[in-house]
């Protein structure tokens, strides 16, 4: 079935990169030590929700404030989702005296099931609980499973996908409980945090990703960073120590000795994606080689049927992220509105077909009915630049006025293949 089991990009582009992304209703443990990257992890799970007017239910232990701040550092402005009712904070208060009554196993299943209440209340698409460590030291480990196992499938059962943020165990009765929750789960995040190098100044370390369930292109693990406003990433660029040896000059000046040249390694990822303004300056750009030598260029523009996001097929979000993933560096993306533009540098008819053809490859799914079911929301508009343009704007006005919603401007991409 189309709308049954798919996946969704996750905001952890390793995953997205390696698993095609998360799936709509599974379920995934993240665990790690502190200060390890855990929230922030979790937070880019919320930021993508965000991005694609999903409705995130966001369980945390932290003062709101401080998630705010913490949020900051990737540039996601929890208030403004909070204010469109997308993003709902719930602080949850940690049993700290349960653990001294004669039973407390009965009333941490409670705070278990107080998650099926609140999203009732909400109905989100997905959940992030920040963090589960304090409810989860139950004295009878099967009563533990049991009930989170019970919270998991009511969650599945509502199409709902959720992460849950652990630390790792410390001791052999942790490691225990975590091990009996990651086996219910669709798959695990294992952060590792690593001391840093000397001089740098970003947290580092392993990330493993290991499925459970589904996710059959395997294990994968990478070296991961924590930076300002990408959060926890594994797009970096690591510098490679190359040793030469200068002209020898004269000892007195000491220059006799091999000097190290930090010669940096191509990025593992790259982002070609483009604000409007930045957008038009690049056009011009060439526009006018284009008025110089001759070199011509294709913009071309992909219409989302808004009906495609209310089905849960595809956001725009998604659609451009597709993009990214099939054009090439040189090649320019920039959202208008429902429609992904992009400048394709050396573009030509055979150029477009190819750019349409990979794209089919880097939908969320790869499943067929799906991607026949949304190609059937989306238009192309393809244009050739002429002795006509004078301008980015006047190139751009062909792709985002009124008129170009026309059947003469835009047509079914299915068409378009065919």
């Amino acid at each position: 079935m189309i709308n049954s089991i798919r996946r969704i990009p996750s905001g952890f582009s390793f995953i997205d990169k390696n698993w095609g992304g998360i799936y709509r209703g599974g379920s995934y443990l993240v665990i790690g030590p502190r200060k390890s990257g855990r929230t922030l992890l979790g937070l880019q799970f919320a930021l993508e929700a965000a991005k694609s007017s999903e409705v995130c239910l966001y369980f945390t232990l932290m003062r709101p404030k401080d998630l705010m701040i913490q949020a900051a550092s990737l540039n996601f402005d929890i208030q403004s989702y909070m204010n469109q009712n997308l993003l709902i904070v719930v602080r949850v208060l940690p049993p700290n005296n349960v653990y001294e009554m004669y039973n407390p196993d009965d009333y941490l299943v409670e705070y278990i099931n107080d998650i099926i209440t609140v999203v009732d209340q909400y109905h989100p698409t997905r959940i992030i609980f920040d963090e589960l460590t304090p409810f989860v030291g139950f004295k009878n480990q099967n009563y533990l499973i049991d009930s989170f196992v019970s919270t998991l499938e009511t969650i599945e059962e509502k199409d709902i996908t959720s992460l849950f943020l652990i630390s790792e165990p410390a001791t052999p009765k942790a490691q225990s409980i975590i091990s009996g929750l990651s086996e219910h789960v669709t798959a695990t995040i294992q952060l590792k945090k690593e001391t840093s190098e000397k001089g740098d100044r970003f947290q580092n370390g392993i990330v493993t990703i290991t499925p459970n369930v589904g996710h059959t292109e395997g294990q994968f693990s990478s070296e991961y960073k924590i930076e300002p406003y990408k959060g926890v990433t594994t797009e970096f660029t690591p510098a490679t120590s190359v040793t030469e040896e200068l002209p020898s000059m004269p000892k007195s000046r000491n220059f006799n000795k091999p000097t190290r040249i930090e010669i940096p390694s191509e990025p593992y990822a790259f982002s070609n994606i483009y604000n409007y303004n930045d957008f038009l300056l690049i056009l011009n750009n060439q526009i006018a080689l284009y008025k110089s030598t001759g070199q011509s260029f294709n913009l071309i523009s992909l219409k989302l049927d808004p009906a495609a996001q209310m089905r849960g097929l595809l956001s725009v979000h998604q659609l451009q992220n597709t993009l990214r993933l099939s054009t090439s560096k040189k090649d320019k993306i920039c959202v208008v509105e429902n429609k992904v533009v992009v400048l394709l540098i050396k573009g030509s008819l055979k150029s477009a077909s190819e750019l349409i053809t990979t794209m089919q490859n880097n939908l969320p799914s790869h499943d067929q009915d799906y991607i026949n079911a949304v190609l059937e929301y989306i238009s192309i508009y393809n244009l050739e630049v002429d002795d006509r343009i004078d301008n980015a704007e006047t190139m751009m006005e062909y792709v985002i006025a009124s008129d170009a919603d026309s059947p003469q401007s835009y047509q079914p991409l299915n068409k378009y293949i065919g």
